[in-house]
């Protein structure tokens, strides 16, 4: 049986190109603190069915900021984790199961699309001075848990408010990292329970995790945290890249 599901893993259409996207989401993901799911989707969605990408992404992308989590959980702002996991976690197992029922062409149109907003909107400049409240958080979260449940992006949401914030480089990458790294470890419970894992995207993404860790370990080498400037300017490159090559239209 094992041998199967591995021969079935390594036999996976685009596996390589789905192995260099998972380096890159790892950089990112490094540097950032966010992005895996915005470069990874796109590219594995030309491969996989929506579950699947997911599976695969949410098993290696636990893995791979393991070595950040203890730099990050000193620069966060945790109270703020609190109100945005709660929610999220309330609200994901519909999203998900929503996503089961959605067609792989319309899914990526959405994750793409979704991508490109949220890059327009970073680009433009869109910027929130006022207090930061209870309610705002919890709606924040409540968003979140839609699009990570349905589209497999919990990110957006998350990070369009804290770049669009009064907040340093170094919270961001920080609240983002922990907030997606426990996106993730939800994710996967909430798989199993409701029978949605399948054992071949589970092998697949720890194939994937060699990869995504050392991309991780690559990008967090490049964090300045006094380079504002190139820390934005390159998210906001590779998730254009990646969020137009997942169109369908492009195939």
């Amino acid at each position: 049986m094992l041998t199967e599901v591995l021969n079935t893993v390594w036999a996976t259409q685009g596996i390589l190109w789905i192995a260099l996207a998972a380096f890159v989401a790892g950089i990112v993901r490094g540097f950032t603190g966010f992005g895996t799911a915005m470069i990874f989707l796109p590219v594995a969605g030309t491969f996989l069915p929506p579950i699947a990408a997911l599976t695969v992404l949410t098993v290696m992308d636990f893995f791979g900021p393991i070595p950040l989590l203890s730099k990050a959980v000193k620069d966060a702002r945790q109270n703020d984790l609190v109100r945005l996991l709660i929610p999220m976690a309330l609200i994901l197992p519909a999203a998900l199961w929503l996503l089961s029922y959605a067609d792989p062409q319309i899914f990526r149109y959405l994750v793409s699309s979704l991508a490109i907003c949220l890059l327009l909107c970073l680009i433009f400049g869109l910027q929130y001075k006022g207090k930061v409240t209870t309610p705002m958080l919890v709606s924040i979260g409540v968003f979140s848990g839609v699009t990570g449940g349905f589209l497999g992006m919990p990110g957006p949401p998350v990070i369009l408010f804290y770049m669009a914030g009064p907040y340093r480089a170094a919270v961001v990458r920080a609240n983002t990292l922990l907030f997606l790294f426990s996106f993730d470890a939800l994710f996967i419970m909430i798989i199993y329970v409701f029978g949605f894992m399948e054992m071949e995207a589970v092998f697949l993404g720890l194939a994937m995790v060699v990869p995504i860790v050392t991309g991780n370990l690559v990008g967090a080498k490049f964090f300045n945290p006094e380079k504002e400037r190139v820390y934005r300017f390159v998210a906001f490159c590779i998730i254009a890249i990646s969020a137009i090559k997942g169109l369908p239209l492009l195939d």
